[in-house]
């Protein structure tokens, strides 16, 4: 059972799209005990699912906003970024004073948004990641110079409907989390696709190899996330010297190994990042 939260907003919650990410964090925050009446969200089309949860729930749903009763005490900027200066100009005319602006748009810099703004008004940069869609995401965030603590506090119990958030000191510093913790998600699959494929090169079945991976890399993540120890103890735990993981572990650690792959792939996705920023 979700854990119920108490919301504090004068205002109210505009969505600016119900995609993926979106919708996980919307149905995040209903099932914390977010008000639905307090939410208002703004997609011409959006995913079936979502769109039958949002009937379900009576959330209303525009494909345009153009007013409100008062202003947003939140602005959460979910849509592409290609489309995120058109879709948000018209959007940031709703904005009050004490409106947050709260982007989970990657590779949109806070001055993208604070351009349409008035100045003084509070602009949060977050990046979530895909287990956000089963609540175990994890969501790294940086704020502008006009954002005060209880908006931080604000934000952060938002985002919390979609798993932990952490907040940055530096927006540059943001490149290096969508490189680990943004794309990470992907990476990990692909060791599950490893896994399987060696399974099977081994002699098993697709379908148990497979199983086996996707059970143990989930099962892995799960040890490591509830575990007092880090994930270099958890793997020296596990191997004994001269035994089976040894062997493995021999090859995966040496001359190139994976830590220098994983380097590269991060350092490779961190430059990708800071060229679609500009």
């Amino acid at each position: 059972m979700e854990r119920a939260m108490t919301y504090t907003l004068d205002g109210p919650l505009l969505v600016a799209g119900a995609g993926k990410m979106g919708g996980a964090l919307l149905e995040g925050l209903v099932a914390r005990g977010f008000p639905v009446h307090q939410i208002v969200v703004q997609d011409p089309s959006p995913p079936d699912e979502v769109a039958e949860f949002l009937q379900r729930s009576g959330i209303r749903c525009e494909p345009v906003v153009t007013a409100l009763d008062n202003p947003p005490s939140v602005i959460l900027a979910a849509v592409k970024p290609q489309v995120m200066d058109e879709v948000f100009a018209p959007l940031a005319k709703l904005a009050g004073p004490q409106t947050i602006i709260l982007s989970i748009a990657a590779g949109k810099t806070i001055a993208s948004f604070e351009r349409h703004l008035a100045p003084g008004i509070a602009v949060i940069r977050a990046m979530p990641n895909t287990p956000a869609q089963v609540g175990r995401g994890v969501t790294a965030c940086v704020a502008n110079a006009a954002t005060t603590a209880g908006q931080k506090a604000i934000a952060s119990a938002l985002l919390a409907a979609a798993g932990s958030v952490v907040w940055l000191d530096r927006e540059g510093d943001m490149d290096a989390v969508t490189a680990v913790s943004g794309s990470g998600p992907a990476y990990v699959f692909l060791v599950a696709e490893c896994l399987a494929e060696a399974g099977r090169a081994a002699g098993l079945s697709p379908e148990l190899a497979d199983e086996l991976a996707r059970a143990t890399v989930s099962g892995a993540g799960e040890l490591l996330s509830r575990s007092e120890f880090d994930a270099a103890t958890l793997r020296k735990n596990v191997t004994s010297p001269g035994g089976t993981t040894a062997a493995a572990l021999d090859v995966l650690m040496g001359e190139p190994g994976l830590q220098e792959l994983f380097t590269q792939a991060v350092l490779a996705a961190a430059r990708r990042s800071r060229e679609l920023s500009k």
